[in-house]
């Protein structure tokens, strides 16, 4: 992630040849993915393979947490109404494919972002929508961590113990998701399958792809700069949401 004198050149020359995401597609297995651009445009000689594997570890994520949205909403049916935004699809298409319009502050959760907005799901007085401000919360903390970016060139420089302690918060946010209950000892916010259900674990897999990406991207970042990176040492049970430098 240096840059040199060519380097401006080609990176301002990319500027003005880049052209926009292509929104999102359905992958074979209905999954929506998003469009990558063409690998072999301009703007990809101003790209390292980390800033490469960045891309996608961020690219992938948004994949999984617009997917994490809807499964969110088709356990729990009554949040989608409470936020006024339109069905569970319209919500998550609002959410991830028009931020240069809400930039992430949504008036539904009072401006919260990142593990603010994840402390309203988490809260058992907050009447809002639950899973708008935990895919909301999870997703603008996931940008902040990358250095609020979601493409990634050669002057970019992204702190991994940010990473980390993004993963570790998403570790953190859904330990506290599996046991927050309100006052009539119901769950918040149902995920995986109940006692008595068929077994459905693909809320777990789900968020271990998020933990996952963003912990191989820190420690790869980590390795190539030889940085040090701080681990949370207490029990994920106990341990407070980590903050960001």
């Amino acid at each position: 992630m240096r840059v040199c004198g060519w380097h401006v050149m080609i990176l301002l020359l990319a500027g003005c040849s880049t052209t926009p995401d292509g929104g999102y597609v359905d992958s074979p297995n209905g999954r929506p993915v998003p469009v990558r651009q063409d690998r072999n445009a301009l703007h990809q000689l101003v790209k390292t393979d980390l800033d490469r594997l960045a891309d996608i570890e961020y690219s992938e994520n948004v994949s999984t947490l617009r997917l994490l949205m809807l499964k969110l909403y088709k356990r729990n049916p009554a949040e989608a109404q409470k936020s006024g935004l339109g069905s569970p699809e319209q919500i998550a298409s609002y959410v991830f494919e028009q931020t240069g319009v809400h930039h992430w502050q949504f008036e539904a959760l009072g401006g919260a972002q990142d593990t603010a907005a994840i402390k309203l799901a988490l809260n058992a007085q907050y009447s809002g929508d639950r899973v708008l401000a935990l895919v909301v919360g999870i997703q603008s903390m996931l940008f902040r961590a990358h250095g609020n970016k979601s493409a990634f060139f050669l002057t970019d420089s992204i702190e991994p113990q940010n990473l980390y302690n993004a993963a570790r918060n998403i570790e953190i946010a859904v330990w506290k998701l599996t046991n927050a209950k309100n006052a009539q000892g119901e769950l918040l916010l149902l995920t995986n399958s109940l006692p008595g259900e068929v077994q459905n674990l693909s809320f777990e897999r789900e968020f271990s792809k998020l933990m996952a990406r963003t912990d191989l991207l820190a420690l790869t970042l980590a390795e190539k700069s030889q940085r040090f990176i701080s681990r949370l040492t207490q029990s994920i049970t106990a341990a407070p949401f980590l903050p960001f430098r």
